[in-house]
């Protein structure tokens, strides 16, 4: 069977975001504070950025993950003291999660942690490359987002 160019494109593309998406990772790992994992992290930000409670299942959802794998962060978030977990006032059944003082400290630490990273990798891209990668990118996620 012969790749043909196109193929051979997403192959490249998809290669080299999975392998920049691991050494991400790793980089910023090391950084973070103490015991914060990545997913900790993107947890908290999109609490602090969302500026209202989320349930877990929306949480889960916006992240792409199961209900379990959410349930088990938000454990840790949780014990941490980094969240507020709540019963749903409409519906027992249901809880709501928000981000608590310490969580914003502790998100907050994290973004500091971690802009001087990322801002010596734009340095280095420059930011006319990486502006002009944002659409391909946001337009890839997009498109992942309305297949799921």
């Amino acid at each position: 069977m012969s790749t043909s160019p196109s193929n051979s494109l997403a192959v490249a593309l998809f290669g080299e975001i999975l392998v920049a998406d691991q050494m991400i990772r790793s980089r910023l790992s090391r950084v973070l504070p103490k015991g914060m994992e990545i997913s900790h992290f993107t947890v908290l930000n999109h609490l602090a950025r969302a500026g209202d409670e989320r349930s877990p299942a929306q949480l889960a959802k916006s992240f792409h993950v199961t209900r379990g794998a959410m349930t088990n962060t938000l454990h840790k978030l949780e014990w941490a003291g980094y969240v507020h977990i709540r019963p749903d006032w409409d519906d027992a059944r249901r809880k709501m999660v928000a981000i608590s003082p310490a969580g914003r400290k502790a998100r907050d630490a994290a973004v500091s942690a971690i802009t001087p990273i990322i801002s010596e990798m734009v340095a280095e891209l420059g930011e006319d490359r990486v502006r002009s990668a944002l659409p391909v990118l946001r337009g890839l996620r997009d498109k992942l987002e309305r297949q799921d």
